[in-house]
């Protein structure tokens, strides 16, 4: 097992070999999160690395001097930027006389989106995924390290990481899935009379801010869209987590690296930009990620993040559009709630056993509110429902 601290010291084909095989096609990864490209812009930009918590210790495994998997691990002094919360496992921990941080955590940084974490070449998953949970484990209780996290991985990945010992937690998002609609009315046609009177009611008015709405992809993104972007990015960042994750040269180098992987779409009022909501394409879903404004408009936030994504996934066929964490405000809006899945090895015995309690308990609970909420979502009944 080879640790790297820079992304560097491996070239993006051997990198890109195991964490999107997929792209051999000519074609889109299944997410950008694991490429090379997107976790060394956050490298060059220094987005992670010294003095944000996030320290680079890559996990290479190989069999024979050949490349068969890598994962992206990173040691943590902090638990920001993860949106799987173990605060509180850290404080009581810490209230117990233990030292929770730093731990390892094997995730993309301040990417809520399910994906590939143990990133094996063809044919080697399982090898692979077993190395590189024995590796991590390994090193932890080498430099007896609290624990180990794995976040947002895959639900084959979770039931593996599960055989093997690590601890099943549970969580929820909202996703909207394309049920092969033709455009957006027959999306709507698929809900209740008055949830689909809403939803109009609510693009009517965003959509009458006074400007207009574009989306900039590929080489339609210029530069300067960084700047106004950045400015958004700021306001909603010190609004949620007091300082931004990401940096403005993040944004310079996925102008770069990045841009066919990116879709921005911009509110533009007398030619300003005014708000604008920050999207990552693969290849069968949207991951909307950032959103921010300069001024306040009714429902424009709504319309930028979760409408102007189902417009587009409708129109370019894909499956799935990913809104990020939390909010159940996205439920009337055709986003139901789906499972997310990740690991966790805790090397203390006593915390281990009071965190695997509260982790039974806790996926009995997220398991009855997806049920309920999905009752509770905006779609019709009975196909004969009045429309």
């Amino acid at each position: 097992m080879e640790i790297l601290t820079s992304l560097s010291q491996i070239s993006a084909a051997e990198w890109d070999a195991c964490a999107c095989p997929e792209t051999a096609d000519g074609g889109r990864p299944e997410d950008p999160f694991t490429t090379h490209r997107f976790l060394m812009a956050l490298e060059d930009s220094g987005s992670v690395g010294p003095g944000t918590g996030w320290h680079p210790q890559y996990l290479v495994a190989r069999q024979r001097g050949t490349i068969l998997a890598v994962a992206p691990l990173y040691a943590k002094t902090h638990s920001q930027g993860e949106y799987i919360f173990d605060h509180n496992w850290g404080n009581a921990y810490e209230r117990a006389g233990g030292r929770y941080y730093p731990k390892l955590q094997i995730a993309v940084p301040f990417t809520p989106a399910t994906g590939r974490r143990f990133l094996a070449r063809p044919g080697a998953e399982v090898t692979g995924l077993a190395a590189l949970v024995q590796g991590a484990v390994e090193i932890a209780a080498r430099n007896r390290l609290s624990s180990v996290h794995v976040t947002f991985c895959t639900e084959a990945e979770a039931k593996a990481g599960a055989d093997m010992g690590l601890m099943r937690r549970v969580t929820q998002q909202f996703h909207w899935e394309n049920r092969g609609y033709a455009d957006f009315d027959a999306f709507l046609a698929d809900l209740s009379s008055r949830k689909r009177k809403t939803i109009r009611k609510e693009r009517a008015a965003a959509q009458g801010f006074g400007g207009v709405i574009r989306h900039h992809t590929g080489d339609g993104l210029r530069p300067g869209h960084w700047d106004a972007f950045w400015r958004f990015y700021q306001d909603t960042g010190a609004r949620k987590w007091g300082t931004p994750y990401l940096t403005r040269a993040f944004f310079d180098c996925a102008q770069e690296t990045l841009r066919e992987d990116m879709l921005l779409v911009l509110a533009e009022r007398d030619g300003r930009p005014v708000a604008g909501a920050l999207n990552f394409i693969g290849r069968n879903r949207l991951y909307g990620r950032y959103w921010g404004c300069i001024e306040d408009h009714p429902c424009l936030h709504f319309e930028l993040c979760y409408y102007q994504a189902i417009d587009h996934a409708i129109t370019h066929g894909l499956a799935t559009v990913e809104a990020g964490a939390q909010g159940a405000h996205k439920l009337a809006r055709g986003y139901l709630p789906v499972a997310t899945n990740s690991l966790h090895w805790i090397a203390d015995p006593g915390l281990r056993g009071a965190v695997e309690k509260y982790l039974r308990a806790e996926r009995e609970a997220v398991e009855e509110e997806i049920e309920v909420l999905t009752d509770y979502g905006p779609f019709r009944r009975v196909m004969t429902e009045e429309t």
